[in-house]
């Protein structure tokens, strides 16, 4: 194995941004791409296989840039960029992080984080609706709010409509005090927070109370006709196929509909069947519905909820094939117990042929 050296600068007042504190993110690329990085006197030397070499220099070059462009480098950044450099699209990232949405009260820029949600953003702006689906923390919902407010400002349509089933995540909370508001609004807090984080808590508040924005639960929509709205459906792998269709027969003239749900998060009562399910199997061929897959690698928030997302995928993935292994040994039993069965009833229709002609013998 021929043993390499690539040798470049590298600015100093981003090296505690880039490596981490403790070096952190440096040591992770290290293990990751099997390279030893040397930094010193404003040179950055990388040592290691020629391939590797190249691969840790891009990723790092890669995290530079978005450091000099006032990123905060995070662990989930240093993790895309070393599943990136695996593909040799380490140079997604700086796409990415020019593709603004919108900012927060506090300045902060909403952007699309990886390959899936930029996709997501895109079939947003070219489809009229659009299925988000995908585990925890791909940012199903907090990307259409960015693209709902975004529209909203841009007088692109004229109110939002947020709006999830009322159903518990697993356990029965009984009476919740108050009018009906306060009862749903638990279950809508999630909408609530985000609306907050990038209108601020008086602007939603004025456009609350002139009907420029609603938060309501999905029993609300029927009989309603939604023209020249934005339409956000959260949680929507808790509606029953009805209440899909209920919601889908909503949407009117200028309107866009986002439906964001989670195939493995289902609160519904046991064999029920989930809205969602369904609509992705009828609704997958019309052109005009966006369908887009989000997985664990597109997971945004601490890299901890990544790693759990990808071991319940794996546990689930074991417990199909052993599902499907116990079918197959099942189907062989009864294609033997079948086997047995016919030889048995062949057997004894021999024996009865058998005995016929005995006695026709016997009396002839």
């Amino acid at each position: 194995m021929n043993i390499s050296e690539i040798e470049f600068s590298f600015p100093a007042a981003h090296a505690g941004n880039v490596f981490g504190q403790f070096d952190t993110n440096m040591k992770k690329i290290e293990r990751a791409l099997h390279v030893t990085l040397i930094f010193r006197d404003d040179k950055l030397k990388i040592i290691g296989t020629e391939k590797d070499c190249k691969r840790a220099k891009d990723v790092v070059e890669e995290l530079l840039l978005l450091s000099e462009r006032g990123n905060v480098i995070l662990e989930q950044d240093v993790n895309y960029a070393l599943s990136l450099s695996m593909t040799d699209e380490v140079s997604t990232m700086t796409a990415l992080d020019s593709d603004i949405i919108c900012h927060t009260v506090m300045g902060k820029p909403v952007k699309p984080k990886t390959k899936g949600q930029q996709e997501y953003m895109k079939l947003i702006d070219d489809k009229m609706v659009v299925f988000g689906v995908g585990p925890a923390g791909t940012g199903k919902t907090y990307l259409a709010m960015a693209k709902a407010i975004t529209a909203f400002k841009a007088n692109d349509v004229s109110r939002i409509i947020l709006t999830r089933p009322a159903i518990e995540a697993g356990e029965k909370l009984g009476f919740l005090p108050g009018d009906l508001q306060s009862k749903v609004d638990p279950y809508l807090r999630p909408l609530y927070d985000a609306l907050y984080e990038m209108m601020g808590a008086e602007t939603f508040q004025k456009n609350m109370e002139k009907g420029l924005i609603e938060v309501a639960p999905l029993a609300y929509m029927r009989g309603r006709t939604l023209d020249n709205a934005f339409v956000v459906l959260d949680e929507a792998q808790n509606t029953t196929p009805a209440q899909m269709k209920m919601f889908l027969t909503r949407i009117g003239f200028g309107s866009k509909a986002i439906i964001t749900g989670d195939m493995t998060q289902k609160d519904l009562p046991e064999g029920s069947q989930s809205g969602l399910d369904d609509a992705l199997r009828i609704l997958k061929g019309i052109e005009e519905i966006g369908i887009c897959m989000l997985t664990s690698e597109d997971v945004v928030r601490h890299p901890l909820v990544q790693k759990i997302v990808s071991a319940y995928e794996e546990d689930e993935k074991k417990r199909a094939s052993k599902a499907q292994k116990k079918r197959m040994e099942n189907s062989g039993y009864h294609r033997d117990d079948q086997y047995r069965r016919n030889n048995r009833n062949n057997k004894d229709n021999r024996d009865r042929r058998d005995g016929l002609r005995a006695d026709r013998r016997r009396n002839g």
